[in-house]
């Protein structure tokens, strides 16, 4: 897949530790507000609970930085839903501030009926809209 969306954000006070560097936890604050975005602007959809049927949870998470973003810093954060499946999406995320990778990673999301707490198959329309985004 060669969808990307772009989102962009900024470092805030409550990112960072007392060095005014943004710590781990905010990385995922970064990634969940893209993916977020993405669902709703794009593919159309609520998230992460699409319906009282359709939740989507993350299940496998993974960053690596290679730089430091601090207090204040603009960041440019890019999403690629790079597989889907009838259950499964993965996105690639990648972060970039002042043209420069800092951080990249992936998350994994699991459909799953909240009712019974189970895994589900992600509707179709749903997933053609993530595939047309």
């Amino acid at each position: 897949m060669t969808i990307e969306f772009v989102f962009e954000d900024v470092v805030r006070i409550y990112d960072t530790d007392a060095q005014g560097i943004a710590h781990y936890a905010s990385y995922y604050r970064f990634f969940t507000n893209t993916i977020e975005k993405f669902m709703r602007d794009k593919v159309g959809i609520p998230y992460p609970n699409v319906s009282d049927d359709l939740w989507f949870v993350m299940v496998e998470t993974h960053a690596t930085y290679k730089e430091p973003v601090r207090l204040g810093d603009n960041l440019t954060i890019t999403i690629s839903p790079s597989s889907l499946s009838k259950k499964t999406i993965k996105f690639d995320i990648k972060i970039i501030s002042k043209g420069r990778l800092t951080t990249q990673g992936y998350v994994i999301q699991v459909a799953i009926n909240p009712k019974i707490w189970k895994a589900t198959e992600i509707p179709d329309n749903i997933l053609k809209s993530i595939v047309e985004a």
